[in-house]
């Protein structure tokens, strides 16, 4: 605060990108080699840079490949690698233009992040790498929302918590093939429905996890039912429920 004053409005306005000026501290964290906080100017750096540049998250760890990031908290849409998207810009016509941008091109500021279909949120980059269990993420994102709903209203808090124990059952060997579209009928039944904004970030996680993921999600509840089927796995409501985190 006392540089912003020390330089005054005007000048601290012209840090940044249009519409986005200024400086914020974002955290990266995750499967990067350095973790932390770290003060950029709005939009002058990339998703990439931010996880793969010496100055910032210094790349994945042990030569592993991204999989995934959460770009702005745990209630922001996930972004999959290898995405591409069409972002906005004004050209040298000073009209503007639909341009592709590769995910880790994406300028990490409130506009881009937004035309790319998640939000900068907090400012928390989740990085994920090939090593990840989506569905166990998922999971233990859900789970954390199931516990912060304050109760006031029906969608998010029985929406919250059926869509916890969806994912607890897909990851204790109890899921179901049509637990993912389960899911997403759940998320898109809570979100636009409750008083306050919380009902949106318990389903967007949920939102984006599956219908990006959505092969791992039903491919890891029929590998569940093939193994209930052979009698191997929990096959009661009994044995799920002595099972940690229900």
């Amino acid at each position: 605060m006392k540089h912003i004053v020390a330089m005054g409005g005007a000048e601290y306005a012209k840090l940044g990108a249009p519409n986005n000026t200024g400086t914020r501290i974002v955290s990266v964290s995750g499967h990067v080699k350095r973790p932390g906080y770290y003060e950029v100017e709005v939009g002058k750096v990339t998703l990439g840079e931010l996880i793969n540049d010496p100055a910032f998250g210094g790349g994945l760890r042990d030569g592993r490949t991204l999989k995934a990031v959460i770009p702005g908290g745990s209630s922001a849409k996930v972004f999959k690698a290898g995405e591409k998207f069409k972002l906005k810009r004004k050209g040298a016509d000073g009209q503007m233009t639909a341009v592709e941008v590769d995910l880790l091109d994406l300028p990490y500021d409130f506009d881009s992040l937004a035309q790319a279909g998640s939000m900068s949120g907090s400012g928390a980059i989740i990085v994920m790498d090939d090593s990840t269990d989506i569905v166990e993420a998922l999971a233990n994102i859900a789970e954390f929302y199931a516990q912060e709903s304050c109760g006031q209203c029906t969608p998010c808090r029985e929406g919250s918590l059926w869509m916890a124990k969806a994912l607890h059952r897909l990851t204790h060997g109890q899921g179901r093939k049509q637990d993912a579209d389960y899911l997403l009928n759940i998320a898109q039944n809570v979100q636009g429905r409750t008083i306050c904004a919380f009902g949106e970030a318990c389903a967007w996680p949920v939102l984006s996890f599956v219908k990006k993921f959505k092969d791992e999600f039903e491919a890891k509840g029929a590998a569940d039912e093939e193994h209930r089927a052979k009698g191997a796995g929990p096959t009661s409501e009994m044995e799920l429920a002595a099972s940690p985190r229900y």
